[in-house]
């Protein structure tokens, strides 16, 4: 039985998609700098020496460029690999950047598949969202698999969801297992929203 918070979520995705597609290249790739940039300053800002990030399908705010000179820094990126049981596995991002088209058509790495316990080493996360609203709230694409990630971790890092700016809304709906990230990254700035787990 879809709850109504469901049905709520599923119209809003809906709606972002569609705005997204409607994004010019010259739009994606001005997007794909700043996240660069602002990628690049929190990186710095946590000194973060591990990562985990994702590579952007076409419609995402673009992290490609990110993740190369990430890897090029001698910053250890690890990007997740999805599986059909809902759990994510990773693998360590290299100069190849050898991508392969993966569960649900996204993009993932085609290096060595390390666990899901991998990502409980990294200082930093940066996943994708739909949205996300001023409490941190995160609004996701409806499979679960970074809420997961998130909630099972002992001890988890600092977690930024990356979005275009018209993407942080007032609120969003939100069920128990919506797990909050402390902050979001857009092209023109990073927000802190909510304090960092324990």
């Amino acid at each position: 039985m879809s709850t109504d918070i469901e049905q709520e979520k599923r119209a809003l995705r809906a709606e972002l998609r569609e705005r997204r597609q409607l994004l010019s290249d010259g739009q994606r790739e001005a997007a794909a700098s700043g996240i660069r940039e602002q990628l690049d300053a929190l990186v710095d800002a946590y000194s973060a020496e591990s990562i985990s990030c994702f590579l952007s399908a076409t419609t995402e705010p673009g992290t490609r460029d990110f993740v190369t000179a990430a890897v090029q820094r001698g910053i250890r990126v690890l990007l997740p690999i999805t599986r059909a049981d809902g759990l994510l596995d990773w693998a360590v991002a290299d100069d190849e950047g050898d991508i392969a088209e993966g569960l649900f058509g996204l993009p993932e790495p085609t290096g060595e598949v390390l666990g899901p316990i991998a990502v409980n080493d990294v200082d930093l996360m940066i996943i994708p969202a739909a949205a996300v609203d001023g409490t941190g709230m995160r609004l996701g694409w409806g499979r679960g698999y970074f809420d997961k990630t998130i909630g099972s971790m002992e001890k988890c890092p600092p977690v930024y969801a990356v979005t275009y700016d018209s993407e942080i809304l007032d609120s969003l709906p939100r069920e128990m297992h919506d797990q909050p990230v402390t902050g979001v990254v857009t092209p023109t700035r990073t927000l802190t929203l909510s304090p960092a787990r324990h």
